[in-house]
Formats: C-alpha cells, structure tokens, sequence
C-alpha cells in the first residue's frame, strides 16, 4: 500500500468551516472515506464541508470548485465556501486577480477581494419558481405545509443553486431548528430535500438567522442561506434593498435591487490553519 500526503487549509466564514483542497495542482478523488475522515471533528480535521478547487473546465471561468457535505453528498452552492475558495486561490498563489468567476456543478459566481479582506460574491439571481427550487407546490409568495407531530408550517421558497425553505420566527433562539428543519428537509415536497432557515427581523436593515443544512445539520452560517433568508423578506416588503444578518458565527451584508438582478453578499473568509494527512493510495 501507497501512502500520499494530502495538503489542505481549514478556513471558515462565519464559522460555516471547511477543509479547502489545491486539485488545480495534482488530481484528487474525494472518495467517502477520506471525506469521511476530513469532516470528523474528533477522528480528521473537522468541517462542515470540503471543497475541492480544480483548474477551470470552461474559458469563461477562473476555477471550478467542488462542495461535499459532511456526509459525502455533493451540493451545488456554498455562498461562504466561495467566499474562502477567493481567498484560498491568493493565499496558494493560484491567483493574485481581485476578482474572480467561478463555476459549482450548479452556479456560476463573480467574487472580489475588498482592502478590508472581505469578500463580496455575485449570488446570481434568486429563483422562485417552483420548478427551479424545486419545490412540488403551485407558484407563490409564501407556503404551507402540514408536517407530522408538528403541524401547519408556513415559509417561503427560493434556490440559489440549492433549495432554501426561509421560515420567519418571532425569537430565532426559541425557535425547533432541528425538529422542523430535519421535517421539512423529509417532507415529500422537497424532492431534493432542503436547506432550512429560521430567520427574525430586528428592523428594515437587520435580522437574525440560523439555518439547518442539507446533510450537514445546522451551521454557525450559511451564506446562500444568508441570500436566501434576505431574498424572500426583501419581496415580501420586509428589508431594506440592504441589510445585515446575523448569524451565530457572525455578520453578513447582503444587497439585492429586485426581481431580475443579482444579490450580492459580503463578508470574511479566514484561514485557521494549513496542514497535511497521510492517506493510503
């Protein structure tokens, strides 16, 4: 048996944390042991996902990248695992461009390195209709559905590459995250599951957020939860065209013109630390 070494970087957003990999340089092959391994808190490193940044498959892009959850499932948006994929290429010296365009196997993102060493992303445009989440309901601005032992359960829908339920509560703190996120991500009207967020507005430029993510549980951020959360209180007249939102690890500003244009989200990308793991080939 072959031993390599793999080199990575433990970066977070907000505290949504990841295990960031170079495979630009030489290939990698996330197979469900290793990830099992990066993504164990106790036993590996300890994320919430890994992302694999690869050369770009199309001219018009700067990188591809990859996102697996920590259960091996592989998703099409991360808006704070961009944000780190940004810093990441600068800091490996893949990149000393400001912005950059990258390509998810479900979204394509325009970010910038700001003086201040945040990063503010292109989301794209929010899609609302249900075909697109996809959601298995008639078109509207807000939904119900009847969930088992928990009964009616009012939110709104949105997909920034991946499907968002936004959930608004009076006190964020109180509310079921795992009790109602774990049902709706199990309810049939979600036939790729769901990221859930429980969102409370403070004022008409700020709120609170948690979200409980597909195959992951509930994060200290989630930035297309972030976008999401922010898109469908924005059309419901709720916030300002921008607003900040808190989440547990930390704040996010978010804009967003209306209906036709793109939102756009700024915040930090940190790296913990750099190391190496020895694995079998």
């Amino acid at each position: 048996m072959k031993v390599a070494t793999l080199r990575f970087s433990k970066m977070h957003g907000c505290g949504n944390d990841f295990v960031v990999i170079d495979a630009t340089r030489s290939p990698f092959q996330p197979d469900p042991a290793l990830l099992a391994r990066l993504t164990d808190r106790r036993f590996g490193v300890g994320c919430d996902q890994v992302l694999v940044v690869q050369a770009p498959t199309s001219p018009e892009v700067d990188f591809d990248y990859r996102i697996f959850n920590a259960d091996g499932s592989e998703v099409g948006q991360c808006g704070n695992g961009v944000r780190a994929v940004a810093r990441f290429v600068a800091d490996e010296g893949l990149s000393q461009q400001p912005r950059l365009t990258v390509q998810t196997r479900t979204a394509r993102m325009c970010t910038e390195r700001l003086p201040d060493g945040r990063v503010r992303v292109d989301m794209g445009i929010p899609r609302f209709a249900p075909a697109e989440i996809p959601l298995e309901l008639p078109a509207a601005t807000d939904y119900t559905v009847e969930l088992q032992n928990i009964g009616p359960v009012r939110f709104g829908a949105v997909s920034f590459g991946n499907p968002h339920a936004v959930v608004q509560v009076p006190d964020v703190e109180a509310a079921a995250v795992e009790i109602i996120g774990s049902a709706l991500q199990r309810s049939p009207v979600f036939p790729q599951s769901v990221n859930v967020g429980f969102v409370q507005v403070v004022d008409r430029r700020h709120a609170r957020l948690r979200v409980y993510e597909r195959g992951s549980g509930e994060t200290l951020a989630c930035g297309s939860g972030a976008c999401a959360a922010f898109s469908v209180l924005r059309r419901q007249g709720l916030l300002d065209a921008g607003a900040s939102l808190a989440l547990r690890g930390g704040m996010l500003d978010l804009e967003w013109a209306g209906d036709g244009q793109p939102v756009f989200m700024t915040g930090p990308a940190e790296t913990t630390f750099k190391g190496e793991l020895p694995w079998p080939i």
